[in-house]
């Protein structure tokens, strides 16, 4: 080292943001106790609570939180109608980032929980889940995937939808790999099975879905399935060693 020359300090890497969370459940006993849960994992933090779904639709707007722990069945408004007012269009177009809803229900396979999944949340958890999973959960749709397993996703959808609405023109501008791309994501395939089954890098999946998502309007990996089943677009999900075809 020169003489009188400094010696060069390597700055410090910048460590990631903590997911934001607010909590929304009538019960104020389990509110703190989910709170105490969130605070004790690296890289989280409670920003809020709600009694209510009134309050919280106002306090996503105000704290603009990152993950929302919805109740099911509350007063005033119920975590349904709460889902569905804060993925209205109007509202979602007003964010500079994406929020994540969790519905926690008492009961499996709730019909409630699959109607509030169809107007946005990102799957659900039961009430009486451990530490681990509820931090994984928030951990996993804060990534933008679902935190059920895709089996019990489609049997929550399929009774939702009998009857299926017609495919939209959207749909039909995809290119043939991004159709293949959209059936396996329908079916709860990650990108790291999706780009075995389609003969592609990890990083072309993901540019596939980025693209289906932004033809579609649709905000993750998790609408995708609610817009596979609607549309009557989920078909057998292709053998194991064999190449998908395109869903039509």
């Amino acid at each position: 080292m020169a003489a009188g020359a400094q010696p060069v300090t390597a700055p410090e890497p910048e460590s990631a943001p903590a997911i934001r969370v607010l909590l929304v459940d009538d019960q104020e006993l389990f509110r703190e106790g989910v709170r105490v849960i969130v605070d004790a994992q690296d890289g989280m933090e409670v920003v809020g609570a709600a009694a209510d779904g009134l309050e919280a639709v106002a306090l996503v707007e105000e704290l603009e939180p990152d993950v929302v722990l919805m109740d099911i069945r509350m007063p005033e408004m119920d975590g349904v109608e709460a889902t569905r007012q804060i993925f209205l269009p109007d509202r979602a177009a007003r964010r500079d980032r994406p929020v994540r809803v969790v519905v926690l229900t008492t009961f499996n396979l709730d019909d409630r929980a699959a109607t509030a999944i169809r107007y946005g949340a990102s799957g659900f958890l039961l009430k009486g889940t451990t530490p681990v999973m509820l931090a994984d959960a928030i951990r996993t749709v804060y990534a933008g995937n679902a935190v059920l397993a895709p089996q019990d996703l489609s049997t929550l959808l399929d009774g939702q939808f009998r009857s299926r609405t017609p495919t939209p023109p959207a749909y039909l501008g995809l290119t043939d790999k991004e159709r293949e791309v959209f059936a396996a994501v329908a079916h709860g395939l990650s990108n790291t099975e999706i780009a075995g089954q389609v003969f592609a890098s990890e990083s072309t999946v993901k540019t596939h879905v980025g693209a289906i998502l932004r033809k579609l309007g649709l905000r993750d990996r998790v609408q995708i399935v609610v817009f596979a089943h609607e549309h009557g677009l989920v078909g057998p999900a292709a053998d194991p060693g064999t190449e998908p075809g395109a869903v039509s």
